[in-house]
């Protein structure tokens, strides 16, 4: 049975081809040659990434961990505490810490950005995720229809041979029921 991609969207889907998406056409083709469509989308989506993306993303992994909320807490008291107690009059960054204060509000302006850029790339990739998810939800779908279709047809199929047979017996019946004499049956 030779099956194209026209046929199997006129049938499934009930639209003609150049009304398919590209993720519709892709698993229409991947249907009609019967091979799997899944694959791994992160491993597809890291291996394209560049040396500032993933360091991006290592940044933002580390800015949004307690590791680094602990870590820049300890900082900050010892900056405070060896600033206003230990250096006392000969401090580095007396109170109010206006140096402390620039270097955050350096590290934020910085931080920030790196962690939307990484963000945006999250986003992205959980739309190809999203769209790969359709994808294999849409051939499963597909292949169920499928298969409840040969089930009908098999079904079908076995109707029509029980319809046969009942019209064989019921024929051989009625020869049998012409062969015996009226009156032999009633006892």
């Amino acid at each position: 049975m030779s099956r194209t991609v026209e046929d199997l969207a006129h049938r499934w889907l009930k639209r003609p081809p150049a009304a398919l998406n590209p993720h519709e056409h892709r698993v229409l083709q991947s249907s009609m040659e019967r091979r799997p469509i899944s694959r791994n989308i992160g491993q597809d989506y890291g291996a394209n990434q560049t040396f500032g993306e993933r360091l991006a993303d290592a940044v933002a992994r580390f800015g949004g961990s307690w590791r680094f909320i602990v870590g820049f807490a300890a900082f900050l008291v010892l900056w405070i505490g060896g600033n206003a107690w230990l250096l006392g009059r000969e401090a580095f960054d007396p109170y109010p810490f206006i140096f402390l204060n620039l270097m955050l509000s350096m590290l934020a302006a910085i931080q920030a950005p790196v962690i939307m850029m990484s963000q945006n790339r999250q986003a992205q990739r959980d739309r190809l995720d999203a769209a790969h998810d359709y994808e294999v939800n849409l051939k499963a779908e597909i292949e169920i229809m499928a298969l409840h279709e040969k089930l009908d047809e098999l079904r079908h199929s076995e109707l029509l041979t029980m319809r046969d047979d009942i019209a064989r017996i019921a024929a051989r019946l009625d020869e049998i029921a012409r062969a015996v004499p009226k009156g032999e049956g009633q006892g």
